[in-house]
């Protein structure tokens, strides 16, 4: 017998808030995140753009030893799942005496990767780099730290599928849960800030370059958008058995029902509509829904061309006449790439939890394909019950999540 998935715990360190309250009253208020760093020009980006990211203070919180091998991405990840356990209620107690998975989301790490190349240029001497690299800068270093830290003794794997990693992260959790392969697992998905780890996408063109106007720069189905903005942080979600939350009287903030995945099949950076719609109704075939029970569609709308072209192509197909409503939290928060199915989950929960719909903030004019679409544009409060999220990444890989209020 299949088993419920519900979420009773989330933490979000992000551009538009470090915890739940922050970025929940940024999504209300359509408060974008997004400012310069001169640092990129200097560097030889073409936009300094970004998303602004504080850097947790973790010194006094863990010990050196804990420390050292946190990448930046690990950091943010350690901040979003502390906040996430808490909320669940299970503290280091709870968490030594029971088992407790990790799946997370993250598919690079260039930061640790390129400063270690750069101590061996120069010195020419493995000695010097000592232990803390290695843990860094493999793609994994998110799941492994946090399982050391928190004593976590389940599933521990990642999950790299580009910019839809966070989203499969949340899916495989929730199918290992329903399908009694455990109890519960913290999820999630982070991403790195710093200027090294962009400037291949840069050299893509795939940025704004919309400098004069930082905060109006990221613009999801807008006809004017020219590119998208980096951003990341980190998000994370208890999922856990129905029973088991019910049995010690854990939060229960939202049921995930449905997961569904697809992949494009055709050139490596090419979005397809066709892919997004398996996805989509893939995701709502699991829940056992049909359009007409989606509330609320979170976009992966990321304000490049191409994407959001072929992503509103799709949802004209399944959504046009419905009643749901449609944004991009994207305008707001930039692209949080690997973090982003992730964050979006957590955005989408606390939306239910809150009676609102974010907006899609810079959307000025429709082109062709936006024009059909039912736009939040504004602030919408209502009662959200129903949510599909979609991310999509590079490789054609597509995930689609429907989450439910309880």
């Amino acid at each position: 017998m299949e088993r419920r998935v519900v979420v009773t715990g989330m933490g979000i360190w992000s551009c538009i808030g470090i915890n739940k309250e922050e970025v929940a009253e940024s999504l209300h208020k359509g408060k974008s995140g997004i400012g310069e760093e001169p640092v990129r020009l200097e560097y030889g980006y073409q936009s300094d753009l970004t998303g602004v990211v504080p850097q947790p203070q973790l010194k006094g919180i863990l010990s050196r030893r804990l420390r050292v091998g946190l990448s930046e991405e690990a950091e943010y990840a350690y901040m979003a799942a502390k906040e996430a356990l808490e909320q669940a209620g299970m503290d280091e107690e709870y968490l030594k005496q029971h088992e407790v998975g990790c799946i997370f989301g993250n598919d690079s790490s260039a930061k640790p990767v390129i400063e270690a190349s750069k101590v061996m240029d120069e010195k020419h001497d493995t000695q010097l780099l000592g232990s803390g690299f290695i843990f860094q800068a493999m793609n994994s270093t998110v799941n492994m730290n946090l399982s050391s830290i928190f004593h976590l003794r389940g599933i521990n794997f990642s999950v790299s599928s580009a910019c839809a990693s966070g989203s499969h992260s949340i899916g495989l959790g929730y199918l290992f849960v329903k399908q009694g392969l455990q109890d519960r697992i913290l999820v999630g998905a982070a991403q790195e800030t710093n200027y090294y780890s962009m400037a291949s996408f840069d050299a893509l063109n795939a940025f704004s370059k919309r400098m004069s106007e930082p905060t109006k720069a990221s613009r999801p189905f807008d006809r004017d958008r020219d590119g998208l903005i980096p951003s990341g942080g980190a998000a994370a979600l208890v999922l856990e058995d129905y029973d088991s939350a019910m049995k010690r009287g854990a939060p229960i903030l939202a049921e995930v029902c449905g997961y569904g995945f697809s992949s494009n099949g055709g050139g490596i950076s090419e979005p397809s509509d066709d892919g997004s719609v398996i996805a989509m109704q893939r995701a709502m075939k699991d829940a056992g829904m049909e359009t007409e029970d989606i509330d609320y569609v979170n976009a992966h709308a990321t304000s490049t061309r191409q994407g959001d072209m072929f992503e509103a192509i799709a949802l004209d197909r399944l959504f046009k006449g419905k009643h749901a409503w449609i944004s991009s939290t994207k305008g707001m928060t930039g692209h949080e790439c690997w973090m982003a199915g992730a964050s979006e989950a957590v955005y989408c929960i606390l939306m239910m939890k809150k009676h609102f719909i974010a907006p899609n903030i810079n959307f000025e004019h429709p082109d062709e394909y936006s024009e059909p679409l039912h736009l939040a544009t504004n602030t919408i409060e209502m009662e959200v019950n129903t949510v599909l999220s979609n991310s999509f990444g590079f490789g054609g890989t597509n995930s689609a999540l429907v989450l439910k209020n309880l």
